[in-house]
């Protein structure tokens, strides 16, 4: 009878001292592989109703051997670094005294590196860390990256002779000349520095706690959330949070240009918006309160004060989905508008999307960085496709695409994510699917006067991504809000302020929510909405 060893990423622990049984399991798949060498692992889920350990899929096994071969290299690595280098290198250990400035020089400029591309043939002095390192006899060549950029140098002399000392990630202050590359090179800024004097500020680890050992190629993804860190100074995922600053940047712009106004909507409060089963609870001065799964709500209260606005804030969803687009805590960027009809609204999402994506597009830093990630990426031009909800569901039908249950979709059901990808990469354009019926949708949407079976509501699919954007028109009448609330067994009590919205002055009036990661995802071609956020939070995982 095979002996199981048992893995759950949220109580688990990664440690030869765990014995990897139910009660002490081990934290990964691919850990648990490495220590115990046996395919006999169960892993603990919760995805519907089902809740408990269950035997390791064969996908899931392919993953844990890969990350474990990781783990096996990373270990080697390690017994090899000590034995080669028992004594710990620091700063004051190292002599540098042959490096001596020249102070016959011109005094050099302080710079950035971005900066420093256009200062050709001056002697400036910069600042970062060591991004790559190579040394040959008399010279080393070395990338220094500040943040701004990157820009090759080169080290001769004592300079090189001392570069031998230098570590990768370490920190240092770079002395010499800007001089443009030569025809048919290539680097960075198309400039090179000539190195003339060099200081070591910050010292980084060799030997066994040297970066390539805490961040390696094709490590356990779980194993690279725990050294974030240190993952965010990687090319990849500096340049996607490049792209996130940019596109957060004009998403302002854009809305500037439309006269909206920024509100910081509150957090903590003690209303739910999207259904009570994804809220995060917390004891609030003896009070129930929650993490806020949308500032909507607060937002709409503006509206009679500042006229349209908008809000880019953090929101929180406690579903237990460990799928490729979700998050428990994600940056959402919220707008209410006031005074306006439905087409009004699809006709500003559609032209924020365009607008957004362009000014990203132009951006001198972030527009090389989109291309460099995603290749060949086509802005989204307009007009999109309006496809209303009843005929996706004929689409779904003709095409023979199943539901959840595999059964033929019927009018009623909620598209999940597999059909609605299927369909949007199928018909590979922007869609603005439209018109979902009541009953899979918000107490506070508007039914659409020509049809009560359905909403005034839209979704935003992308060919690649899937849904990226909702929203819908607000119900603008007292008595049918409350018949919302009935409906989702809701206590208007709570709501009192809300409601006032409809009794002193209401009017039409309609919003939306952007998924930032998921419109990121989309723009860098990313696989998870994980490596679109600094720091990603879902289930299990609340470090570092």
């Amino acid at each position: 009878m095979s002996t199981f060893y048992y893995v759950n990423e949220s109580t688990g622990v990664d440690s030869a001292d765990v014995a990897g049984t139910e009660q002490a399991p081990f934290k990964t798949t691919a850990f648990a592989y490495f220590t115990k060498e046996v395919s006999t692992l169960k892993v603990y889920k919760e995805e519907g109703e089902e809740k408990g350990y269950f035997e390791i899929s064969g996908a899931g096994l392919k993953k844990a051997k890969k990350g474990a071969e990781s783990l096996k290299k990373k270990a080697e690595k390690l017994a090899k670094a000590k034995e080669s280098t028992p004594v710990e290198k620091t700063v004051e250990s190292l002599d540098f005294s042959k490096l001596k400035i020249d102070d016959s020089l011109a005094a050099p400029t302080r710079a950035k590196i971005i900066k420093s591309y256009d200062l050709k043939n001056q002697r400036v002095k910069i600042a970062g860390w060591v991004h790559r390192l190579r040394i040959s006899k008399k010279l080393a060549f070395l990338v220094l990256r500040d943040g701004t950029g990157y820009l090759q140098a080169v080290l001769t002399g004592d300079c090189a002779l001392a570069a031998v000392n230098l570590t990768l990630e370490s920190s240092v202050y770079l002395y010499g000349t800007v001089k443009p590359l030569p025809e048919g090179k290539s680097a960075p800024g198309n400039v090179e520095l000539s190195v003339d004097y060099f200081e070591v500020v910050g010292l980084a680890p060799s030997g066994a706690d040297a970066f390539t050992n805490k961040i390696q190629e094709n490590a356990d993804p779980s194993l690279l959330l725990d050294q974030r860190h240190l993952a965010l100074r990687g090319e990849t995922l500096s340049a996607v949070m490049k792209v996130r600053a940019c596109f957060l940047k004009n998403i302002r712009r854009f809305y500037e240009e439309e006269s909206l106004t920024e509100i910081t909507p509150p957090n903590m409060v003690q209303t739910q918006v999207e259904g009570g089963s994804t809220l995060f609870k917390l004891d609030y001065y003896g009070q129930e309160a929650y993490l806020t799964q949308s500032s909507q709500l607060y937002l709409e209260t503006f509206n009679a004060a500042l006229g349209d606005v908008f809000c880019i804030a953090e929101s929180f969803r406690a579903e237990k989905s460990h799928t490729r687009r979700h998050l428990s805590e994600y940056t959402h960027v919220e707008a209410e508008l006031a005074f306006i009809e439905f087409k009004d609204l699809l006709d500003h999402i559609e032209k924020l999307l365009i607008n957004v994506v362009k000014y990203v597009l132009e951006d001198p830093i972030a527009g090389p960085l989109v291309e460099q990630l995603n290749p060949g990426f086509k802005a989204p031009e307009g007009p999109f496709i309006r496809m209303e909800y009843k005929d996706a569901i004929t689409w779904l039908q003709e095409h023979g695409i199943k539901n959840e249950e595999d059964k033929e979709f019927v009018f009623g059901d909620d598209i999940a994510e597999a059909a609605e990808r299927k369909m949007v990469d199928t018909i590979g354009k922007p869609i603005l699917l439209i018109r979902f019926p009541v009953a899979i949708k918000s107490f506070y949407m508007k039914k659409c006067a020509d049809d009560p079976r359905v909403t005034e509501s839209v979704d935003v699919l992308m060919p690649t991504v899937g849904e990226i954007t909702g929203g819908s028109m607000r119900i603008d009448e007292t008595e049918e809000l409350i018949a919302g609330f009935k409906r989702e067994n809701i206590d208007p009590s709570s709501y009192y302020w809300f409601i006032d919205q409809r009794k002193y002055g209401t009017c039409p009036h309609g919003g939306y929510g952007l998924g930032t990661e998921r419109i990121l995802a989309w723009l860098c071609n990313r696989f998870t909405v994980r490596e679109c956020v600094p720091y990603p939070r879902f289930t299990g995982r609340a470090t570092p």
